[in-house]
């Protein structure tokens, strides 16, 4: 059974063993923008205790194995059918999710700003985010995505190196997404709502947290799966 080890990368493990996005995400290492780093590194420059890192996930990733999982080979996918995945699954999740959210955003600003004045910051930075992820999502869906299906069924260098080109802002764009996700982590303290909160802000939080877990697998596939397969 796989070991993991500081020379692999968050990337290489989240699509060996997807649960390690968990440990990943509470210990604010990022497997998808910047998921392309060995282990080594991303201790090294964030000061984290890598046994201690490296015991857990090797546990947890035991125990994972001992129950049945159906695993997507996802290197193997042809690449029609994983950019369908994409859409069907995290396209129209978001598409179904970022409007009713922003609601949610905006009433718990809207009641309670006045004595939290971070939630004026959360609508700001949640709006932005919404805002480039409808943006980002209209351009793959209408001129990459089409390429890169092009490709699969006619392959030719020129055709690569448009899509090359496209992927190039398409990745800084889910950097910067991500890094959105992560002010939004840190504006409402890893999602934990005040203790007297009431419904509609632990609803908000709770939805926020599964905007981020959702949008980061999104990312992931699309940047170290997808697009180097290209």
């Amino acid at each position: 059974m796989q070991t993991f080890t500081v020379e692999h990368t968050p990337a290489e493990i989240v699509k060996i063993f997807p649960k390690a996005s968990d440990l990943f995400k509470e210990r604010r290492i990022d497997f998808c923008c910047g998921g392309d780093k060995p282990l080594s590194e991303v201790f090294q420059k964030d000061n984290i205790d890598k046994d201690q890192v490296l015991s857990e996930l090797n546990i947890a990733y035991q125990q994972w194995n001992k129950e049945n999982h159906e695993l997507v080979d996802w290197d193997s996918l042809p690449l029609s059918d994983l950019v369908d995945h994409i859409v069907s699954s995290h396209h129209t999740y978001l598409k179904k999710e970022l409007a009713p959210l922003g609601e949610f955003v905006t009433k718990v600003y809207r009641v309670h700003s006045s004595n939290q004045p971070h939630l004026k910051q959360l609508y700001r930075t949640y709006n932005e985010f919404r805002m480039e992820m409808e943006e980002h999502m209209i351009k793959e869906e209408n001129e990459v995505f089409p390429l890169i299906k092009e490709y699969e069924n006619n392959p030719s260098e020129k055709l690569k190196a448009r899509i090359h080109e496209a992927n190039g802002d398409l990745e800084e764009e889910h950097e910067a997404a991500g890094n959105l996700l992560k002010s939004i982590r840190e504006i409402t303290l890893d999602f934990t709502p005040p203790t007297d909160a009431c419904n509609s802000y632990r609803i908000t939080y709770a939805r926020l947290a599964d905007i981020e877990q959702d949008t980061f697998q999104h990312v992931h596939l699309e940047n170290n799966v997808l697009f180097k397969r290209l």
